[in-house]
């Protein structure tokens, strides 16, 4: 583990704390991510890097293993709400077809939905990726690809239809 900013005594601190509380740590945010032992390993690794940082800015007195369990549970609330922002992204793009109403029964997954978007031409997806992911209006979407609101909006249904199509197809597979 790099610690380049820490002098020895923060070092064997840090190093006595982590191999203390490492185990810890990582038990509650397996049970936290409900059982994903990946996940929990990912969290658990940032979970230290914002206690090395601690380290490394000269406040290491105030890391303690309930320090660090608060910690955890930020990050494990974090990463909830970022995946649930993702998915609420990813819903918007198949809602708001007014051509159409979305009869996607299921939810996809972020890799699934990522694999769809990776389907659509180039044009597509940066249409997409800018009014639904950055919430940009259609207006200021056409503004930055150079296009005129008419052709915009033009572009937005085809590739709604087209990733509509798309996610019905693979889940029929």
């Amino acid at each position: 583990m790099e610690t380049a900013g820490v002098d020895a005594s923060g070092r064997s601190n840090f190093l006595a704390l982590y191999d203390d509380a490492a185990p810890r740590v990582y038990r509650y945010l397996v049970r936290m991510c409900a059982g994903s032992a990946t996940l929990a390993e990912d969290l658990t690794q940032e979970t230290f890097l914002t206690a090395l940082r601690r380290f490394d800015d000269g406040r290491g007195g105030e890391v303690s293993v309930p320090w660090l369990m608060v910690v955890a549970r930020n990050k494990v609330l974090e990463h909830h709400r970022r995946v649930g922002r993702e998915e609420r992204r990813i819903k918007l793009v198949y809602s708001r077809d007014a051509e159409r109403p979305s009869t996607v029964e299921r939810t996809l997954s972020q890799t699934e939905a990522i694999a769809l978007l990776q389907q659509l031409p180039h044009d597509q997806r940066i249409a997409l990726a800018l009014r639904y992911a950055e919430d940009l209006e259609v207006a200021d979407v056409a503004s930055a690809m150079g296009r005129s609101v008419r052709a915009t909006e033009s572009l937005l249904a085809r590739a709604r239809r087209t990733l509509q199509r798309r996610a019905e197809e693979s889940g029929d597979a």
